[in-house]
C-alpha cells in the first residue's frame, strides 16, 4: 500500500491537489488498514483524508531548501532503472 506514496517537494512544477489527496488517500490507507473503508467508517476515512491532505499541503508549502528543483521524468527515469535493477534477477 505505502510504497505507492511519492515524494512530493522540491519537483518543478510543484505538487499539484490531486497529487497531494492521492499521498494523502495511500497513507489513510496504510494506517487504517483498509483499501476501501466499510459503510460505517466511510465518513471517517474520507475527513481523514481531507484533513491529511491539508496538512501535507501546509507541510509542502513550509519547507524549503536550497537545492534546485527535481524533474519527474528524470525522476520516474531513475525510479524505473532502480525497479529494474532491482527485479532483475527474480
Amino acid at each position: 500500500m505505502c510504497r505507492n506514496i511519492k515524494t512530493l517537494f522540491n519537483f518543478e512544477p510543484p505538487a499539484n491537489d490531486e497529487e497531494i489527496r492521492a499521498a494523502a488517500l495511500q497513507f489513510v490507507r496504510k494506517l487504517s488498514g483498509s483499501t476501501r473503508p466499510s459503510k460505517a467508517n466511510e465518513a471517517a476515512f474520507e475527513r481523514a483524508v481531507d484533513d491529511v491532505a491539508q496538512v501535507a499541503a501546509r507541510l509542502l508549502a513550509a519547507l524549503v531548501t536550497a537545492a534546485p528543483p527535481r524533474n519527474r521524468e528524470v525522476e520516474a527515469a531513475k525510479a524505473k532503472a532502480r525497479g529494474q535493477r532491482r527485479f532483475a534477477h527474480a
